[in-house]
């Protein structure tokens, strides 16, 4: 990927409002010395492997085709931008591969919906099983089922409990969601300017990629800006995440009042509800930082509003190398245990570039009619 990173995330042109993010040089250079690099270990300590790494010779393009091979896709829910990309990519690599996608399900995040959702495709005897675990533990029985009726399993963010790379499953693919922790930390920082007090609203469920995302945005805040205090922290679940979280803000936001200046979401659908918060308590000066450039919250960013940068993962080049990865194992092709994708800052001064860089589409019509010109903030 060739999208290059303004770390000062400010437009020229005619002015509207003022930039989200001020020069910081701190922040700044620590976002561009992370560039090109994946910060992310295993789910189980593996080294990360660059997805740039992966591919398939003409010949053995030709070998998988001769396969005539079929592929499940097991999510854990669908309708989000993100899943959306992931799909797009694999499907697209997958009829490069010619290999027929017979059904994609959606568990709506129910462990044992997406029990029943294994059980249902072993049964269709596909060659190939891609999948995210929505439970690490409750899931682990019945893909083990898929791997002893002799499915090839590929999985993107998360592992079942006891299961061993290169043995019960071919590889496991996911953004760099430490690096996505990290580069939202440091665009708080920069939008706060070292200095503040901030609320964080993490996933209060023990899953692997939203864990890390919470440990790179601590840690990176807690060792990198003395200046900048975590006065709360609170986890959230359920059904409706955008509307736990904007309870959960609106809390934060009436016991802190004017001691709070930023708020960090774990991903976009949370931080929809933050955002809604932040309106509500008619707090315009609240700085936000996230995960993942779903439509809304980039919306936000393109009209200048609340969000001053997201840390953006790679869910279309995701689905690509996870279908690769497939057929690495159709051809008996040894395949790293792990595979990353590094972390992408975005912001108002590179969003409409950084959408199409992610999603490998064109930019939609309400984000590009969203989109307002900036001025640089006086220090």
């Amino acid at each position: 990927m060739t999208l290059s990173v303004s770390l000062t995330a400010c437009a020229s042109s005619t002015a509207n409002s003022t930039c989200l993010l001020p020069d910081y040089a701190p922040a700044q250079e620590a976002l561009q010395k992370m560039e090109g690099e994946v910060l992310s270990k295993g789910p189980q300590g593996e080294e990360p492997v660059s997805a740039d790494t992966l591919g398939l010779t003409g010949t053995e393009v030709e070998e998988v085709k001769g396969k005539k091979a079929t592929a499940a896709i097991v999510m854990h829910y669908t309708g989000d931008d993100w899943t959306a990309a992931q799909l797009n990519g694999l499907r697209t690599r997958f009829a490069e591969l010619g290999i027929e996608v017979i059904g994609v399900t959606d568990a709506g995040q129910d462990p044992s919906k997406q029990v029943s959702d294994i059980e249902n495709m072993i049964a269709r005897q596909p060659d190939i099983m891609v999948s995210i675990p929505t439970d690490a533990v409750a899931t682990a029985g019945a893909y083990r089922r898929a791997a002893e009726a002799g499915i090839d399993l590929v999985f993107m963010d998360n592992v079942p409990t006891g299961f061993v790379p290169g043995e019960d499953y071919i590889s496991a693919v996911s953004a760099d969601n430490y690096g996505n922790g990290v580069v939202s930390a440091h665009l708080m920082a920069q939008a706060l300017q070292g200095k503040g007090n901030i609320g964080v609203i993490k996933y209060g469920v023990d899953f692997f990629v939203t864990n890390q995302r919470y440990e790179g945005f601590t840690e990176t805040i807690r060792n990198e800006y003395p200046g900048i205090n975590i006065i709360a922290e609170r986890g959230i679940s359920g059904d409706d995440l955008a509307g736990e979280a904007q309870n959960t803000a609106n809390a934060m936001l009436l016991r802190h009042q004017d001691d709070i200046d930023g708020l960090w979401g774990v991903w976009d659908v949370p931080t929809e509800g933050i955002m809604a918060a932040a309106r509500t308590a008619e707090r315009d000066d609240i700085k936000i930082t996230t995960e993942d450039l779903g439509l809304n919250v980039a919306i936000a960013t393109a009209q200048n509003t609340a969000v001053a940068g997201l840390g953006a993962q790679r869910p279309y080049d995701q689905g690509v190398a996870e279908a690769t990865l497939a057929a690495y194992g159709l051809l008996e092709k040894d395949a790293p245990p792990y595979v990353a994708l590094g972390a992408l800052p975005v912001h108002h001064g590179n969003l409409l570039e950084a959408w199409q860089d992610i999603y490998h589409q064109d930019v939609p019509e309400p984000l590009r009619e969203s989109y307002v010109e900036c001025t640089p903030p006086t220090n």
